[in-house]
């Protein structure tokens, strides 16, 4: 994919990218690049795979207008979502939760040179931000972070009664919904919308949107070594 591709189908979802954008999300990709040298960033580095499968597929849920207010994204990695949906909604309040630190090192020093305001980084675990922020979030995302089950326990108490909980999987996010179904409907959410999607070269795309209607019970989430060994 170029950087005209990108901007062309980013068009097709109704978003349009500023030069100034564009130029941020040039430079976002260039030292995405430069720090993978250094610590494990990615397994993609070339350009264009890096606007495709990175930026793009980011991109992909803004196009629904269900994405608002003050954002989390849980375990954040190198920045997706949560830094690429700043850059392109520069009106969200997005908290990015990493607990890695040499990958928050990362997150501010790009955060630092495309000059973002109202982003946070936050180097700890979700189930230990959760003590401070629950509830207090109007869309809580994740996106390759772990299965579903476990996910739902780490990112559902994050969010506020009303709002959204939205898992970006790959081709098997249908499946892992069926098996999720119980922890979700335990936690508070119900499946509000499933968008199936390819990428640019096909891969494909499962976005899950889960709306919170009920406030998660105060047990939850529990720790991180008993939400993986039994997942709800």
């Amino acid at each position: 994919m170029t950087i005209q591709e990108l901007i062309e189908k980013t068009t097709e979802l109704q978003i349009s990218l500023s030069e100034t954008q564009v130029k941020q999300l040039e430079q976002y990709a260039q030292l995405l690049v430069e720090w993978n040298e250094k610590m494990n960033l990615t397994a993609i580095t070339e350009h264009g795979e890096i606007l495709e499968k990175h930026f793009y597929d980011s991109i992909l849920p803004l196009g629904k207008g269900k994405i608002f207010g003050k954002i989390a994204d849980v375990g954040t990695g190198a920045g997706f979502p949560g830094l690429v949906w700043k850059i392109v909604k520069p009106e969200l309040d997005v908290s990015l939760i990493e607990p890695t630190g040499k990958r928050c090192t990362f997150l501010q020093e790009v955060m630092n040179q495309l000059h973002l305001e109202n982003i946070h980084v936050y180097n700890t675990r979700a189930e230990e931000q959760v003590k401070t922020d629950r509830e207090q979030y109007d869309v809580v995302t994740a996106r390759a972070v772990a299965n579903l089950r476990v996910l739902s326990e780490l990112c559902i108490p994050l969010v506020k009664v009303n709002g959204l909980f939205l898992a970006m999987k790959g081709m098997q996010g249908n499946v892992e919904a069926k098996e999720a179904a119980h922890a979700t409907k335990m936690l508070g959410v119900e499946l509000e919308e499933t968008q199936d999607i390819s990428l640019y070269t096909g891969d494909m795309r499962v976005n899950l949107y889960y709306r919170k209607v009920s406030h998660t019970p105060q047990q939850y989430p529990r720790n991180y070594g008993q939400i993986k060994k039994k997942p709800l």
